[in-house]
C-alpha cells in the first residue's frame, strides 16, 4: 500500500511540474527579470515606495508621464534613460535592449493591472 501510494504522488509531483514549469518560465522574460534587478526595490508590485502616487498602474503612468497617452512605451524608454527627481537615470547602466525590454514589461503590466 506505502508503495502504491508513494507511487502515485511521485506521479502527481512529476506531472505537476511537468506542466507548470514552462509556463513559469515564459512569464520570466528578460524585461521581467531586468526589471527585478534594478526596479523591483523602489516599484515592488507596480507600486513605488518613495513617492506613493507615482506608480506603475497605467492611470498613474498616464498622469505623470509627458506623452504617455500618444507613445507609452517611448514615454516610458524616456523615463528609464534620464530618470526624473527621486528615480536615477539607467542609459548609462542598461544598454538600449535592456531598456527597451524593461519599458515593454512595464507597458505590459501596467495593461494587465500589475
Amino acid at each position: 500500500m506505502r508503495i502504491i501510494l508513494f507511487i502515485l504522488l511521485l506521479a502527481i509531483a512529476l506531472f505537476r511540474f511537468t506542466f507548470t514549469l514552462p509556463a513559469l518560465a515564459a512569464e520570466t522574460s528578460d524585461g521581467a527579470k531586468i526589471f527585478d534587478a534594478n526596479c523591483s526595490s523602489c516599484h515592488i508590485g507596480g507600486g513605488n515606495i518613495l513617492i506613493s502616487h507615482k506608480t506603475l498602474k497605467k492611470e498613474a503612468l498616464s498622469n505623470y508621464l509627458e506623452n504617455y497617452n500618444q507613445d507609452s512605451i517611448k514615454a516610458i524608454i524616456h523615463q528609464v534613460q534620464n530618470g526624473k527627481n527621486a528615480m536615477p537615470a539607467f542609459k548609462n547602466k542598461l544598454s538600449s535592449e535592456e531598456i527597451l525590454e524593461v519599458a515593454a514589461y512595464v507597458f505590459q503590466k501596467a495593461e494587465t493591472g500589475w
